[in-house]
Formats: C-alpha cells, structure tokens, sequence
C-alpha cells in the first residue's frame, strides 16, 4: 500500500515485548476497544504459546508524527502512577497482547467472560501432567479457578484446592504468572522439589522436563512483528488497521479524531453529545450520524480554504475530515450545526416530517454546508426557489446512493455559483425521472417513493374520516403514514392488479383511524362506511378524494385501472418540480 510509507518485518521475544508493554513504552491508540477475550479464547492462545505455535503478527505504529498524533492508554491491567509517552502503538493484536499481558504478567486475576458473555475472573494454570504427557491435548493442560483459587462443583463441594503454594505443587498446578517471573518461579520451583534430599532427588529429573517443556516455550517464543515507521498518514492508519482488525470491528473516522484531538485534551465524544442534542429537537434530524456533520464540517472548511488558496480541492472524504485540525473544528462546527438547523426548517417546508421519510440523509451533508454558507441569503426567494429545485433533483433523480462524497464535492461550489447566475450544478443536470419508474416504488427503500409522498403532503390533503389538512401537526397527532387507497385484501382478489396495486400510486397518506376504516373492503364500499360513520356527504367527500388527486367518479365504481391512470398523470405532473 503505497499511501502507508514503509514498514519493517521484524520479531521480538515475548517475554521482552511484555515488558515494554508492562512499562508503557508499547500502548494503545484511543481509538481501540476494549478488551473483549472470553476464558476460552485466553486458554487456547496460552496453549498455543506452550507449543510454540504461531499466534499471528501484530502491527505496531511508530509514535513521533507531529501529523497523526493520538492520545495513547496502558494496556488494561498496566498499572502506573505516570505513563510515559509510547515509543509505539498497538495497530493489531490487542487482544492477543492483553490476554497474554494480563495472564502471564499480572498478581491479579484476568477479567474475563464466560460462554455465557458473564464476566468471570480467573487465575490461570497448567496442568504438568497432562502438559508432560504428548499424547494429552494441550488446550485440556491450561486452566482457569477463581480468585480464591479454589474450583467448586455446582453443589459448593471443594474439587481443587490451589490456594497456597503448597498445595498447587501437590496438585502439579503451575501457575501461568509465574512463568516470566524469575523469582517467583524459583520460589515455586524450591516448594516443588521439597526439602528433603529424597523429595529434591525424586523431582529433579521431573522439575528439567517441566523447565524444558513448559517453561522454556514462554522464554523463547518469538512474536512477528510489522513496524509501520512514523511516517505514516492518518488515512493510512485508519485502512491499515479496518483491514487487519481481526475482531471484524470498523473504525470510523470519529473514533479515530476523538482519539487525535484527545492528544489536545478535547473530547470529541462529549462535544458531539452536546451538539446531538441540540439537532435531536428536529424529528427529521433525528437520523444525522456524527460523520454526516463531520463530512459538512470539512466541506465547510475545505470551501473556505480554497478561497485564500485556489489549488486546494473542497472535500469531504476520509482523509479530508483527517486532516481536520483542531481550531478548524471548533471554527466550522457551530455553522454547520446552524446548516443543520435551517435544513431541518427547509425540510419541513417541503413537508418531510420525520427521519424515516428523508429521502437522502446523505444529502443533508452539502445542504447544510450550502445552506450554512449563504447565511440569511439562503431566506431569499430566488436563492431558496434554486436549493429547492437543486434537493428535488437529487430525491426525483435518485442520484445520492452509494458512494457520493465526491458529489458532495461538487454540490458546495456549484450551487453556491449557481444562486449568483452560473450555470446549473451537475445534480440538475444530470437528474433524470423516467415515468416508468414511477409504477416501480413500493417502499420507503426508494428515495423517490419518499419525495412523492412529500409532494402529496405538499398538495395539502385532507384526512379520508376528519377532513383535517394533513400538516406536520396532523402527520403526528394522528399517525398518518402511507397506505393502500385500493386495499391490499382487494388487490389479492384482483391478481391482475396486484403488481402495481402496490406501487405509490395506490397510496396515500392517511390517518390510522381511516386505514381502520377502509379495512380490506373496495373502495364502494369503505367510502359509504366513512360517510355514514363521520357524517360525511357525498359531495364533501369528493373533495376530500381530490385532495389526494384522485378521481372520486373511479374510486366509487371501483375502477382501479381508471383510477390508476388518471392518478399516475397527476403525480408525474407534480414530478415535474425538479426539471
């Protein structure tokens, strides 16, 4: 990976890189989860150790990069008044490192989970006669007890007793945190072999098979290590280590800024808690993830940028939020949480009225990086008439799904040209509504299906049983959410329609208490039920019909196909909007 620089291949021995670790000379970036190993996973890695199996690389950071700097932590377990700042950081291979750390290294018992995910703690041991023995499976020799060191069956009946020194030689229990500790080995060994001539001479020969075959493996395992040099980017971390996490856990580009202005003493978690909250007070903000204001953050100041300096690109991807320093953050976050704000108002105009039916959340992203640009010209008719067309392209057009950040990009400048009399951004350009498609939305999947529910709400309907205009009050009050004008009880009974019966041009909004109503009769029917029950006349209820633009004449005849076609027009005129 040519972005990454160089890196060294290399190996050191275990007992060497636990002590760098033990001095916090090797720590963890910020950004790494926590420890999250269970009791079997810390067994096998042991007996794996024991046999002088591979166990994997880890990669390591060189620290040093004024440029990529991360607040670092101990490994859990590494206990110091004061850490010094880390010749290296742990890229991969947390939890093989803390598993063997907190076992081999600690006085304490490692904290762990069980099968179950409940935590436990455990002292760790080998068995030596099962470990002597070559035909014994070496994961059956490593096992764990409880802090006090004794094992109990479900009935609280002592098994094994290893509380004291002496009765774990009686047990041939050698305890795993003894290994790498020479002197309390050495003390475990003289309690071992006895005190007598006769005990020594009986368990010498047996003492240099346990120093050969369990001992010495820990001493010299050997572990490969990948050394990534300091110069090293910040993007390139953050692929380096998705691609090699072998806990198949994605790091976000805000864990990885939460960790580098942690470096600051700035907590970006805290801070993007608090601007949460301020963005929750708006339903149809309710879904904005803390990268989407991050990428209008680095829009922002990416576009300011280039306006001292013509040559830089406006940007928002990975590497641009990256090289977000600290003062650029706290001097673009409040505008861009101010775009947020008067999106959300815009929006609501336009009659989205939750998260769920936001087209795009997505497009949110240069929305409020243009909206947070123009300021109080964004109130202005023309300048508000252009971002609207601008919006509806992008939701009729369907053009922001998947990968768009680089269309982000291009939103900011040309919109912002385009209000002043440029030409059209490419979005407008580019949208395109083909009729079919129309008869293809069934689900708020489509960004489409979405945007013609809004331009239906925008043509103000009345509720079926209340008559009430459907506005954002009414949208809440009353549960209104899309449903079937042809049910689908009456679709099953008219298989030829059933296909398209279901797309959104035999849906409307409506209230729960008229979805109630309309059941799974025909229309001829449900209609008369509402009119008698609401007190509804003939002639009102037209009216509500065509506020929903439906023809009352096919609704009442149940002529679906009638009904179909002259509905289908009359949305794809509305569609019209964005050409």
């Amino acid at each position: 990976m040519e972005s990454v620089g160089a890196f060294d291949s290399t190996k050191l021995p275990l007992h060497e890189l636990l002590r760098e670790i033990h001095g916090a000379k090797i720590q963890l970036p910020d950004f790494q989860r926590g420890w999250v190993w269970d009791d079997e996973h810390v067994r096998s890695l042991l007996a794996s150790v024991s046999l002088m199996y591979p166990i994997g690389a880890v990669m390591l950071l060189q620290t040093g990069n004024p440029a990529v700097r991360f607040k670092p932590r101990p490994v859990e377990g590494v206990t110091l008044t004061s850490a010094p700042e880390p010749a290296q950081l742990i890229l991969d291979g947390q939890q093989r490192l803390t598993s063997l750390y907190q076992a081999l290294m600690m006085n304490d018992p490692v904290t762990t989970r069980d099968s179950r995910r409940n935590e436990i703690r455990r002292y760790y041991y080998i068995d030596l006669g099962r470990a002597l023995d070559p035909t014994a499976d070496r994961d059956e020799a490593i096992f764990g007890v409880p802090p006090d060191r004794i094992l109990r069956n479900f009935r609280g009946e002592v098994i094994t007793d290893l509380s004291t020194p002496e009765k774990e030689c009686a047990a041939e229990a050698l305890p795993v945190n003894a290994l790498l500790d020479v002197n309390l080995l050495l003390q475990w060994q003289m309690t071992y072999l006895g005190s007598t001539a006769a005990e020594i001479t009986e368990r010498r020969d047996r003492w240099a098979q346990i120093q050969e075959m369990v001992v010495n493996p820990f001493h010299r395992y050997q572990v490969p290590l990948i050394l990534l040099n300091r110069a090293t980017s910040k993007d390139a971390v953050c692929q380096v280590f998705e691609k090699v996490n072998t806990g198949g856990v994605s790091l976000t580009v805000f864990e990885l800024l939460t960790a580098t202005y942690a470096a600051d003493e700035f907590n970006l978690r805290e801070d993007w808690t608090r601007w949460q909250k301020r963005l929750a007070s708006y339903r149809v903000l309710r879904g904005v993830e803390s990268t989407d204001l991050l990428q209008s953050v680095a829009l922002l100041s990416t576009w300011n940028r280039k306006k001292q300096r013509p040559e830089v690109a406006v940007g928002c991807k990975r590497k641009d939020i990256l090289e977000l320093d600290l003062t650029e953050y706290r001097a673009w976050m409040g505008p861009a949480v101010d775009g947020y704000e008067n999106a959300a108002r815009f929006l609501f105009d336009e009659h989205f009225f939750d998260a769920r039916d936001v087209p795009y959340r997505t497009q949110l992203i240069p929305l409020a990086a243009i909206l947070a640009e123009l300021g109080s010209r964004s109130q202005n008719y023309g300048v508000m008439a252009r971002i609207r067309q601008w919006l509806w392209c992008g939701v009729l057009g369907e053009l922001y799904g998947g990968s768009i950040e680089s269309r982000f990009a291009r939103d900011l400048p040309q919109v912002l040209s385009w209000v002043d009399g440029g030409p059209e951004p490419d979005t407008v350009v580019e949208a395109n509504f083909r009729a079919e498609r129309v008869r293809t939305l069934r689900t708020r999947n489509s960004a489409a299906y979405k945007g013609i529910h809004a331009l239906l709400l925008r043509a103000s309907p009345l509720d079926f049983r209340s008559g009430r205009t459907i506005d954002s009050q009414v949208y809440f009050e009353d549960g209104v959410d899309i449903h079937h004008v042809f049910p689908q009880a009456w679709l099953a009974r008219h298989p030829e329609f059933a296909e398209i019966g279901d797309c959104i041009v035999n849906k409307t909004a409506l209230s729960a208490a008229s979805n109630r109503a309309i059941g799974g009769r025909a229309p001829s029917q449900y209609l008369q039920t509402i009119e008698r029950e609401a007190g509804i006349s003939p002639d009102r209820m037209d009216e509500l019909l065509a506020s929903h633009l439906i023809d009352p004449h096919a609704l009442r005849g149940d002529e679906f196909r009638t009904f179909f076609t002259a509905r289908e027009q009359a949305i794809l005129d509305l569609a019209s909007i964005f050409q």
